[in-house]
């Protein structure tokens, strides 16, 4: 199901000489399903290490558990139940005989609780310790610890609000517009913009229900509004020898409901402003660092028009957006996970890391865009996936499967990398048109649409672009039948080819649409 990219700086290092040779782990249990749980899944089959998926009531017949050499059900379809059952999750890799657990992520990916539970019970958790995760999990705490390593925050609070009386006073001191946040939070819950007194008590209320309801937290707290800003982010690695380096940005501005859409690297801002990345990756290292970080981590910033950049959060796991780096460096990060984990140095030093190209990458949701992304879970009838040069394609789906209600609707993430940002993205709004999934309602009709989109191809986003774009939109509604949109692709691409020449053939594993293939 998953397509990968080639990574040829593994070549360059001692590691790529026959992974079999360092006794890592015994056997690693993966505690997530879905297109995640394949991309660890696989990366462990070709690291030579035995592997345990696990799966919920509702995912018997998910296909990430045939992508692992064994798999047990730990419970009902309720996720409390079953993929964020800690005690579950630690009985099935004791029982399997599991020295090391990958949580992915989401579920349990940033529970402090998880990674100390795992240490106690000699289970290797393949992330950062512990104290890491709690330093960064609580927003205020985590603005603390950065403003103190020189990293610079958004004006704000460093405390949550205690009340009404204290949120007016701090949102008066700071002029309107301001942000809540929830202190717990993340992926846009608890979050309201407030434009001006009057809508100040109704924000704070809805925004500390929200936390609460998401995050068994109701705390929130006052920060600057930044106006239009950008979400730019920086890929950190930590090793336990206290090595830190940063792999460069992603720019992950194209949101709804604060949720990214389309991520991309490099950043087109960043790319127009000499120095930036080096300010910015300088920035997030001594973030990492003051958090006593280890493994991958995301340390996320907003970026002012006038490109001043400011600490958001820290994002202490593997990111959902993390094949575009992949394709731009040529470094996999799950094996880097996997090696550094098991104590192991990193492979590269900083000045080692080298970028090439551009790639930009959408995410594949079960959902109607027009219709305010609403939902749409249901059975797959079919499924065609693009193939070509440049394209990857991480997948958690086949024919037949039904998506459950239960779970988060991504089904898929679909990336292109190209010599010039121009290629990337014609190639991803090419393969989206390609891409035939029907049976339910999904969003790649709108990247077909929004790919084309001049604000976008100019680069010129930020983090309300999206719901601006929507807001003035005026073409009709897309064919709700996606295999009309994908025979009117394949009609058009065949008509564009030549007689008599080569159309790239469909790829039947993972090498054929990597790295090597697209530079040629």
């Amino acid at each position: 199901m998953i397509r990968r990219a080639v990574t040829p700086a593994l070549r360059r290092t001692p590691y790529a000489l026959g992974y079999n040779q360092f006794s890592m782990f015994r056997k690693v249990l993966v505690a997530n399903r879905g297109e995640i749980a394949i991309r660890v899944l696989d990366a462990l089959r070709r690291l030579g290490i035995p592997s345990a998926a696990v799966f919920s009531d509702a995912d018997r017949a998910a296909p990430h558990l045939r992508h692992a050499n064994e798999a047990y059900a730990i419970g009902p379809a309720a996720s409390a139940q079953s993929y964020l059952n800690i005690e579950r999750i630690l009985d099935t890799a004791r029982r399997c005989g599991a020295d090391a657990i990958h949580p992915g992520y989401g579920f349990l990916s940033e529970n402090a609780g998880f990674a100390a539970a795992c240490e106690a019970a000699g289970i290797t958790f393949i992330g950062p310790p512990a104290s890491a995760i709690r330093a960064m999990g609580l927003k205020t705490e985590a603005r603390i610890l950065a403003h103190a390593a020189g990293v610079p925050t958004v004006p704000g609070m460093s405390q949550p609000v205690s009340g009404f009386d204290e949120a007016r006073c701090m949102a008066a001191s700071l002029g309107y517009p301001v942000m809540l946040k929830a202190a717990a939070g993340g992926g846009g819950k608890g979050m309201r913009a407030v434009r001006g007194e009057a809508e100040l008590e109704a924000a704070l209320r809805d925004a500390s229900s929200e936390a609460e309801s998401s995050f068994r937290d109701a705390s929130v707290y006052l920060e600057k509004l930044i106006e239009r800003p950008r979400h730019i982010e920086i890929q950190i690695f930590g090793d336990t020898r206290g090595n830190l380096i940063h792999l460069g940005e992603r720019e992950c501005s194209l949101q709804r409901r604060h949720q990214k859409v389309i991520e991309e690297c490099p950043s087109p801002f960043v790319e127009r402003h000499a120095g930036l990345r080096e300010r910015m990756g300088a920035a997030a290292i001594a973030a990492a660092r003051a958090a006593g970080y280890v493994n991958a981590g995301t340390v996320e910033f907003l970026v002012d028009e006038q490109a001043n950049f400011y600490f958001l959060e820290m994002n202490t796991r593997l990111q959902v957006e993390h094949p575009v780096t992949e394709m731009v460096t040529g470094i996999d990060l799950v094996e880097w996970q996997l090696l550094v984990a098991s104590g192991r140095p990193l492979a590269l030093r900083q000045e080692e890391i080298t970028r090439r190209g551009w790639a930009v990458e959408c995410r594949v949701y079960a959902e109607d865009p027009y219709r305010g992304f609403l939902p749409s879970p249901g059975r797959i009838d079919r499924y065609e996936q693009p193939s070509g040069p440049g394209l990857r394609l991480d997948s958690g789906i086949e024919a037949g499967y039904t998506v459950p209600f239960d779970y988060d609707p991504m089904l898929a993430k679909l990336a292109a990398w190209g010599s010039t940002r121009e290629q990337a993205v014609t190639r991803l709004r090419d393969a989206a048109g390609r891409f035939l999934l029907t049976g339910i309602q999904t969003n790649l009709p709108f990247f077909v649409e929004l790919l084309a989109d001049p604000g976008f191809a100019s680069g010129e986003i930020h983090t309300g672009y999206l719901a601006e774009w929507l807001a003035r939109r005026t073409g009709p509604e897309p064919c709700a039948r996606q295999e009309t949109v994908a025979a009117l692709a394949a009609a058009l691409a065949t008509a564009a080819t030549p007689a008599g020449a080569a159309r790239p053939a469909r790829a039947s594993n993972w090498r054929a649409l990597g790295r090597d293939t697209l530079l040629q």
